[in-house]
This record gives C-alpha cells, structure tokens and sequence, in this order.
C-alpha cells in the first residue's frame, strides 16, 4: 500500500518510514501542509496520485493542521487519520467534522497506528458498499423523526438539509437506524463497522457517536446504554 505521510520532523518521519516499510508500505513524505496538498494533487498528465491512507500531523510549520486536513478532503476521498497530541473529545470531533477517518494520539505505539491505518484502509475499496455491510444499499429509505437516512445513496438530511457525513459515521447512524430501540454491544458495533475486534477502536467509537450527535443536532437520538453499548432512540412522531 502507498501511503502518504505528512510530518514536519525529519527524525521522526524517517523512523516511522522505516516501521511501515517493514509492513509492506510504500511511503511518499511530505514535511509541511502545502507539500501535503500539492502531493494529493493530480500530475500534469491528468493522472490522481493513489495512496490507501494519508497520515496527517497536525503540528505542522506553515498551516494549521485541520485547515489542511479540510482542503485534503475537498481534493481526495483517501482515508485521512490525524496525529495530534491533542486527546480532548472535542478537537477530535473537530476533526471528524473536517473529514478526518481516525485519529491517534501522542504519544501512540506504533501497533496501535499500524492496526489504524489497517481498519481505515479496508474501507477505502468500499467494502461495505460492495459486499453488504453496515449501511449496504437495499432500497431502504429510514425516517427518524427530522433526520432522513437514505441507504442506497447513503445521504442523510436533517430537516430536508444535507448533512456530511464520513463513510464509518453513516455505516454507524445506518446499522443502529435500521434497528430503532434495539441495544447494539460495543464489540458488535466495531465488528460491523470497523470490521475489526481490535479493543482500541472503542475510544474511535465514542468519538463517532459524539460526532454523530453534533452533525445531527440530536444529542438524544443516539442514547448511550452505561456498560453495554448504544441504541437509536426513534423521535416520537
């Protein structure tokens, strides 16, 4: 896989290189934001660079890191995952927002990034569009109350508005939307999503579903069952 990583610190980039050239990775790096958004940018000939994931630190020299992450997702549909020392819910979300896929935290190992990159990745392809996943198209279109949830286009409106969301927040709204009032566990959610039982995604679960929660301007839609999971709480009509 090709990935591109955006990191400002030579000694830091070329440790991290030599670990994911040791998975199988081909690295292309890229030391400030606009090295990062000129990299993403296709050649003269036309052609669109193709990386499976984008690596982005957010401490970068001559741009913010989430304003680069926003132009990155106007430009590209790869998946992005922030690196910021920042571990409060509410800069991830900002992230999320922006169109980030995931996010690690300094100080991170580097399995957790390696386990990351690989749970985004699969996505990348489309997995769950082409082979029947959380959100698969069935012709399905989901009211809840305000909120629209339209399966085989996999938009969603609030109010006749479009809201944006990324692909594992829609598989999210889609797979508990189809089962309103029905408690799903944590580990069956991030095995149907995230197609993963990696114990450190639920920390990316919470953050999703506060996500979710502020896009939709619902906080209650998605009620959090203490030391269970989460269910879709259907507006009365």
């Amino acid at each position: 896989m090709r990935l591109l990583l955006v990191e400002d610190d030579d000694h830091v980039a070329a440790a991290l290189s030599a670990i994911l050239a040791r998975h199988g990775f081909s690295v292309t790096h890229a030391r400030n934001g606009e090295e990062a958004l000129q990299a993403v940018l296709p050649t003269a000939q036309g052609e669109r660079p193709s990386y499976g994931v984008i690596l982005l630190d957010l401490g970068l020299p001559d741009q913010d890191g989430y304003q680069v992450c926003g132009r990155i997702r106007k430009l590209t549909t790869t998946p992005v995952i922030m690196v910021t020392a920042r571990g409060d819910v509410r800069s991830r979300i900002h992230g999320l927002n922006l169109g980030a896929d995931d996010y690690v935290v300094k100080p991170y190992d580097p399995g957790e990034l390696l386990a990351r990159i690989h749970a985004v990745s699969r996505r990348s392809t489309g997995p769950e569009e082409a082979s029947g996943g959380a959100g698969a198209t069935d012709g399905t279109l989901l009211r809840l109350g305000s909120v629209t949830v339209e399966l085989p286009t996999r938009r969603v409106s609030v109010d006749g508005e479009g809201v944006q969301l990324t692909r594992k927040e829609f598989d999210l709204l889609a797979l508990l939307a189809q089962r309103p009032g029905v408690v799903f566990r944590r580990e069956q959610i991030i095995s149907e999503v995230w197609h993963t039982s990696w114990e450190g995604t639920g920390r990316t679960l919470e953050v999703h579903v506060a996500s979710l929660r502020s896009k939709l301007r619902m906080p209650a839609l998605i009620e959090t069952v203490r030391g269970v999971g989460y269910r879709l709480v259907a507006p009365s009509a």
